[in-house]
């Protein structure tokens, strides 16, 4: 069975069928047969089993093969054959089989495309999907398919998810930006504003995936960056291992084009010595003077904060267990930091090399290149850089350049190519240091004798590169080397010796002409690179000592003249006319002596790394020491430093709030005793409670006027008699007020009015007040309290004005947020007023009360450490002082939900404990009704359609069929306002969400029978499909 598919397949058919046996087959696998003994005629094809799971009405055998055939593909096995029996389940209810479906379609919606567009519905219908990671699935299946016809589609379902409330989805979008560039580069513009977007945005899952984006997309515009920057430096630190490594290399480039060098007065008094030194005193001094005056000038560096920023958040990711985030931080500290903080990546850098293989190499070929500019930045390292038995060859090799001490070690080594490396470090550090030049060639001279010949060739090329800085000095090493001609067979080898002879054959006159005798022997045998050396060899004997060598010049000539190269043919005649004068002879023959013995400069031995610095470390162009596709080059530092203000982001100022998660203090406030104290009613009907407690909100010194004004509030259908009459009640109640409430209160209501008659709070007595409050309660009706407060005002959108009008009341759900017995005798409940919060019109108003179950006072009521989502905004009612036993307190919170569902969660203490509570609000309290006419409401429905429309199919129960009781379920669901409708069968409402004002279009429309169609249009997909969901349940139970 193991070892045939086929019977695995025969046996597992052989249990679903009783009655069957099995018979062996001449092909020696297994054939079902029945109980007629008659075997069937045809194999089990493969997967065969599959399908039919697939094919089942039963969601676990759905389940169990989409599990399988993952499985499959993760083992890197084929299912492309698959691809019709699971796009076939991609409309599957079930969410687990669902999540599979996509899992298979990601993996071969790019091969099997014609296939996968069948499907197109069904993704557009997944990207309204309630569930996020369905909706992230259906998007990332979309970009996956790499046909032109569907970018449009494509487009509007990036700028949707951009928009999503869920971080993932988000994130998703963002990956899709690249494939939708890469399939159609047309639509970059409209990809670079989704890119702007999705920058602003403050979740650390998004930061990393829309950076990349911006990198593939538009990597030039740096302007995008500029309002961004400190934020992504902010959350670098909790963004996802990848996300980082993308965000720093992008921010090495940024920094490099907005920031000065932290080296650049170093460098210029390094320049400017070098000159002094090499430069003639009586031509540079008078420009040595100026650049000393210029330096003397020159203003001290100062470091950007913006710039010690970045250094700053980078440096903690040096403990990252991630090597690619080491690498990317050790990068940014080696091109963009001092050169007095670059000492820092040493040791993370060393920590490294305890890894795998594939690590170590990327890390030392970076060291390597580091310590050509930082000489001593690794020495207190040099242990780690031991060469060990088990390392792989290029692992030896780039070490190599770090240990000398153990090169007689290294050298006996089986490996040639690292016995090769080893070498030519030791001319290296001979050529570098001048110290111990001697004992390294006396080493390498040692080596000559050694019995492995690679030993023996690569000593010899080392040391004709040392013996040209000191020649006459070594006469005894030449000489040497000239006997090793009939041993070594290497032809680099025996090149090098033959130059040595033929460069300093005046040091060993009487071996050179030998030399050239052996070699003329074998000349016709040797390697094209020795017989080119062979005929130098000859051409300088000729010109220093011709009585002996001239006859063998002349055979050497001969035999190269015949030779199959041409290089070495023509080399031949080349010589001939210029060392042998005749009469043909050009002028340049005269000069023959300078142009081969003329006087060479010694070799400078220099690392291969040396040609990588100017790639940017830790890139694949570093590696391979070329440039790779896509790499960007690393900008140079400006000379002047550009505007640093385009980094200042304009932040708005509310009051006691969180923006984007994050606590703002409220600033320091007069504690003051509640207002009143009142049971509120089970309905809507609120009366000047909410005036009394939007004004506790803000410090007794924050004027009252900007807080609730009556032009702020002031009706559009307010006829004009009636508000001259308004303005002539405020100097009125100026006049019976004090110096400062009453000209600042007067304007409000009777009830504001009397509050002022005293001039101040502070000269009356408690009860004096407390009665006073109590009569303002009670001076204003409800409705005229409705008035007042909600009103009318308008906002724009989609280029028309629709105005806000009052709410529909209805019968009010109270929440609990405090049980007592939690929260020890203090117990809090809260509901939405459906009232526009006066200080934030971008927020929802939180009606609260807090009531004091206790035998004992509560003492300082408040709000403290919000724990929100990005974006969310949270503005505290004003600390209680006091709440004597029994009594009860109604307060206004504000809460900037970002047209979201999720939880704003905060603490709320008290002067000896502190509660976890949160306010969870429901999809149709995070709009407000407007005002819209038929044509006005078709026009905007005409808008929003496509994915912005969602359509579903209801029965309405026989109590649910008059226009008042539909009226009164929908408004209860949610806070929206009729719209006037011709046809007595459709029901039309009309909303906008508080936070983004985006308008939400309801349209039920009455079918034959108790059958209705329930539509909603809006941009938010999300609010509107949870809203289908509340506004049928409240039609249907």
């Amino acid at each position: 069975l193991w070892l045939c598919p086929f019977a695995y397949n025969t046996f597992h058919r052989a249990a679903k069928y009783p009655g069957s046996a099995l018979f062996d087959c001449p092909s020696g696998i297994y054939q079902l047969c029945f109980c007629d003994n008659k075997p069937l005629p045809f194999f089990l094809c493969r997967h065969d089993d599959l399908k039919e799971m697939l094919d089942s009405n039963k969601d676990s055998l759905k389940l169990e093969a989409m599990k399988r055939i993952v499985a499959m593909i993760a083992r890197g096995k084929n299912a492309s054959d698959l691809f019709p029996a699971v796009v076939k389940n991609v409309a599957c209810k079930n969410i687990e089989v669902k999540k599979l479906v996509y899992v298979y379609l990601v993996r071969y919606a790019e091969e099997q495309q014609d296939l996968a567009l069948l499907s197109i519905s069904t993704f557009q219908r997944g990207l309204k999907d309630p569930n996020q990671l369905i909706r992230a699935s259906a998007l990332r299946v979309l970009s996956s398919i790499r046909v032109p016809i569907i970018v449009p589609i494509m487009m509007l379902a990036i700028k949707e998810a951009a928009s999503d409330m869920s971080p993932y989805v988000r994130k998703t979008a963002a990956h899709a930006i690249p494939k939708l560039y890469s399939l159609d580069s047309d639509q970059k513009d409209q990809l670079i504003e989704v890119i702007e977007k999705l920058l602003a945005d403050k979740t650390t899952l998004v930061a990393g995936s829309v950076v990349m984006a911006f990198e593939e997309v538009c990597p030039e515009r740096i302007d995008l960056i500029h309002k961004n920057y400190r934020k992504l430096c902010n959350l670098l630190i909790d963004v996802e291992e990848w996300g980082q490594v993308v965000i720093i290399n992008m921010l090495t480039r940024y920094a490099r084009t907005q920031f000065l060098s932290p080296n650049q007065n170093e460098s210029l008094l390094e320049e400017s010595a070098e000159k002094a030194f090499y430069g003639s005193e009586e031509e540079d001094s008078k420009e040595d003077k100026a650049e000393q005056a210029s330096l003397a000038k020159r203003k001290p560096y100062v470091m950007d904060p913006d710039h010690r920023l970045l250094l700053r958040n980078t440096k903690p990711l040096l403990q990252s267990r991630n090597a690619a985030v080491v690498m990317s931080v050790a990068q940014l500290y080696f091109h963009l930091a001092p050169k007095a903080e670059v000492g820092v990546i040493a040791k993370a850098l060393v920590r490294l090399l305890r890894s795998h293989s594939e690590v170590q190499y990327v890390v030392l070929q970076n060291v390597a290149t580091m310590s050509i500019k930082r000489r001593g930045m690794f020495e207190p390292y040099l242990k780690s850089f031991y060469i060990r038995s088990t390392d792989p060859t290029q692992i030896k090799i780039l070490k190599v350049c770090w240990k000398f001490k153990h090169s007689s070690t290294y050298i006996r080594s089986m490996d040639k190519d690292f016995v090769a490396a080893t070498i030519q470090a030791i001319g290296r550090c001979a050529t570098n240091i001048g110290k111990v030049r001697d004992t390294c060639l006396n080493g390498l001279v040692q080596l000559l004798s050694n019995r492995d010949e690679l030993v023996v060739a690569e000593s010899v090329v080392v040391i004709k590169k040392l013996l040209q800085m000191q020649p006459s000095q070594h006469s005894e090493i030449i000489k040497h080397m000239a006997k090793l001609t009939d041993n070594i067979q290497v032809p680099m080898a025996r090149a090098s010796i033959l130059w040595l002879i033929g460069e300093y054959c005046e040091h060993v006159p009487k071996i050179a002409p030998d030399v050239l005798r052996k070699m003329a022997k074998s000349f016709t045998s040797e390697e094209d690179i020795v017989k080119l050396q062979v005929i130098n060899l000859a051409a300088k004997l000729y010109l220093t000592n011709s009585k002996q060598s001239k006859l063998l010049t002349q055979y050497v000539l001969n035999l190269a003249k015949y030779d199959q190269n041409y290089d070495i043919r023509d080399r031949a005649r080349f010589i001939r006319q210029l060392i042998v004068p005749t009469e043909k002879s050009g002028a340049l023959s005269k000069y023959a002596k300078k142009l081969f013995l003329a006087q060479k400069p010694a070799p400078i031995l220099e690392s291969s790394f040396k040609e990588r610095e100017h790639f940017q470390l830790g890139s694949l162009s570093h590696l391979l020491n070329a440039k790779a596709v896509g790499y960007q080059e690393l900008p140079d530092w400006p000379s002047e430093a550009p505007d640093p203000s385009v980094r200042n982001v304009e932040v708005l100022v509310h009051p006691p709030s969180t923006a984007g998660g994050k606590w703002v203090p409220p600033p320091p406030k007069k504690k003051t005793n509640f207002a009143f104290r009142h049971r509120q009613d089970t309905t809507f009907f609120l009366g000047s409670n909410v005036i009394a407690n939007c004004q506790n909100i803000f410090p007794p010194e924050t004027p009252k006027r900007n807080v609730l004004s009556p032009d702020l509030f002031l009706s559009d259908h307010t006829s004009e008699g009636e508000q001259e009459k308004t303005k002539k009640k405020q100097p009125l109640q100026e006049g019976k007020g004090g110096s400062e409430s009453s000209s600042e209160e007067g304007s409000l209501t009777e009830s504001s009015s009397s509050e002022s008659e005293s001039g101040s709070e502070a000269e009356e007595s408690p009860p004096e007040k407390e009665a006073k409050k109590k009569k303002a309660v009670s001076g204003l009706m409800p409705c005229q309290a409705n008035n007042d407060i909600v009103g009318c005002c308008r906002i724009s959108c989609n280029n028309n004005i629709f105005t806000i009008i009052s709410p529909v009341f209805g019968a009010v759900k109270t929440y609990e947020l405090l049980h007592r017995m939690t929260g020890e005798g203090l117990s809090v409940e809260y509901y939405f007023s459906r009232q526009p919060f006066p200080p934030d019109s971008r927020m929802v108003a939180v009606q609260i009360q807090i009531s004091n179950n206790t035998a004992a006072e509560v003492k300082n009521i408040r709000v403290s450490e919000p724990k929100l989502l990005s974006g969310m905004r949270v503005q505290e009612f004003q600390e209680i002082e006091t709440l004597p036993p029994g009594e009860t307190v109604n307060v206004v919170m504000g809460i900037d939900f970002c047209d979201s569902t999720q939880a704003a969660s905060f603490q709320l203490c008290t002067h000896t404990r502190q509660f976890y509570v949160s306010i969870q609000p429901p999809v149709g309290e995070l709009m407000a009704p407007v005002f819209m006419s038929e044509n006005e409401f078709k026009r905007e429905q005409g808008k929003l359609t496509g994915m912005s429309e969602i359509t579903e199919k209801l029965t309405l129960p026989d109590k649910c069929q008059s226009d008042h009781v539909i009226v009164q379920q929908v408004t209860a669901a949610a806070n929206v306002s009729r719209v006037p409708c011709g046809s007595d069968k459709e029901y039309r409402f009309a909303a906008k969400t508080v936070s983004s004002g985006s308008l939400i279009l309801v349209t039920l429309e009455k079918k034959t029978g108790n059958v209705a169609h329930l539509t909603i249009n809006s941009e938010k997909m999300l609010i509107g499909t949870m809203l289908v969901k509340d506004i049928i349940h409240s039609l249907t139970q």
